[in-house]
């Protein structure tokens, strides 16, 4: 593709070289990926400015660079204001806008975002679409599977991901999206069918500072649905209805809305909800019928992920009979209150909650069922939200009979430190400290008796552990199945 073609979006840029004639092969962002004839475009980062790698890329063979700021360099240089944002406008011309070519639907909240994607996967499949999923756990196109680094790739990613999936005929795509994503202008270039707002609670303050910044960022998902209206292609926003900050999502879009919840208002709303240990079962009235649901997720914040997803089949004018089905036929999703069987008498659960929201409906919901003792490992992941650290040791006291605290992903803090935050200033003495997280699940298990629950918290599908930079293989379900092995054989 022309060079001149694939800047042809950006109002201001400076060269002084002549790319009249330049053709570019690819675009990247990682200098160790760059092969001849390809476009570098550097991007910064946090932790990483690429305008300090140009030259390797240049090595490597790029045939120019973007930067925001003249670079000593053979090949041609242009300037422009803002890298990042250039890359999203560079990154949707080069793939050719591709998700234009099909429905987009993201889903935004701090609780939920993955249970209510997989949700909105198993509905489309059911109605024999071709989904394309992108989220914490992986990428899907269809049965194939891709690692992904982040819940919401980068803008060049992500063009890549929609190009990738138009071309293998894609239906319908569905992704989580971060606050981060949103924040650092990730989806830029998006083109949105219809935005989902889970709920809102305390997590990544560490990076919004306040909550009101992190409202923010969130909102940026329906104001990105744009002002106008169409009738072949209509958009909308669906928002819990029950979450406090729900008015201020509503203010942020003009599309139409579709709210959910458990209150006598929401357009889509669940009554007669009966939670037990085993699945979960209640009354969907909707504007279009009413349905009937027995679900293997258990809980009531899954009540609120399968309303979630319903609204969003309303939206796309799905018969409830389908909905009903998918969803009867979901029977759970990695990580998330996924149980540990080895033939124990006791039940091992291992979920993703990571925020003290999460967690409190975590044991709020096992409390509901459990016939026996709580035991909790839990811990929080290091270069994050501090503030969060006491909270999560405080509602893990008050809802589990007895508490290990341990490492979760401690990155580059040190362990005791992070320990330290949660475990200060506690009143309640009913806890462990067990800094390695093996130890403190074997731990966990050797305390479990009949009818007892042991909840592994903060990890769910993870099944990596890093430390001091360090990538280490770790993932909670094998390591908890190892340790109930080992107490039946003992």
């Amino acid at each position: 593709m022309r060079l001149q073609d694939i800047l042809s979006l950006l109002p201001f840029y400076e060269t002084e070289a002549n790319i009249d004639r330049l053709n570019i092969n690819s675009i990247e962002i990682d200098h160790r990926l760059i092969k001849q004839g390809d476009l570098f475009i550097c991007q910064r980062g946090f932790t990483v400015d690429g305008h300090e790698f140009a030259q390797q890329a240049v090595d490597n063979g790029a045939c120019a660079v973007v930067a925001d700021h003249p670079l000593n360099i053979s090949t041609p240089v242009i300037i422009v204001r803002d890298t990042n944002r250039a890359l999203s406008l560079i990154a949707a011309i080069f793939y050719d806008y591709p998700s234009e070519k099909f429905p987009l639907i993201g889903v935004t909240g701090t609780n939920g975002k993955t249970t209510t994607t997989y949700l909105l996967d198993a509905i489309f499949k059911q109605m024999k679409q071709k989904t394309g999923l992108i989220g914490t756990i992986q990428m899907k196109i269809g049965q194939e599977t891709h690692p992904v680094k982040n819940t919401t790739p980068d803008a060049l990613q992500l063009q890549k991901a929609f190009h990738h999936m138009y071309n293998k005929q894609v239906d319908i795509a569905i992704m989580e999206v971060s606050s981060h994503a949103l924040d650092m202008g990730r989806v830029y270039g998006c083109d949105f069918d219809i935005a989902v707002f889970t709920n809102l609670s305390e997590e990544h303050l560490d990076y919004h500072k306040t909550m009101d910044h992190y409202l923010f960022a969130k909102s940026f998902l329906f104001s990105q649905l744009g002002n106008t209206y169409k009738t072949i292609r209509p958009k909308y926003a669906i928002i819990n209805n029950d979450d406090p900050y729900r008015a201020s999502i509503d203010k942020s879009t003009a599309q139409p809305l579709i709210t959910y919840g458990c209150g006598k208002n929401a357009d889509v709303k669940a009554h007669n909800i009966q939670l037990s240990a085993s699945h979960t079962s209640f009354q969907v009235v909707t504007p279009v019928g009413n349905v009937a649901i027995y679900s293997h997720l258990i809980g009531m914040f899954n009540v609120y992920n399968i309303l979630a997803a319903i609204s969003v089949a309303v939206a796309r004018q799905i018969p409830l009979s389908v909905v009903k089905e998918a969803i009867e036929d979901v029977k759970g999703v990695n990580g998330r209150f996924e149980q540990v069987v080895a033939g124990q008498p006791y039940a091992v659960i291992v979920d993703f909650a990571h925020t003290p929201d999460s967690l409190e409906n975590v044991l709020r919901t096992i409390q509901q069922f459990s016939k026996g003792h709580i035991y909790l490992v839990v811990g929080c992941g290091g270069d994050r939200d501090r503030s969060k650290r006491p909270q999560m040791a405080n509602i893990g006291l008050t809802y589990a009979d007895h508490v290990i605290f341990t490492s979760d992903n401690p990155r580059t803090e040190d362990p005791d430190d992070i320990l330290s935050d949660m475990t200060r200033n506690l009143k309640e003495r009913h806890y462990d400290v067990i800094e390695d997280r093996r130890t403190a699940i074997f731990q966990a298990i050797q305390y479990a008796n009949e009818n007892d629950v042991v909840l592994i918290a903060g990890k769910g599908h993870e099944a990596f552990q890093e430390i001091k930079g360090t990538t280490y293989a770790f993932d909670d379900r094998v390591v908890a199945k190892e340790a109930i092995r080992q107490k039946e054989q003992s």
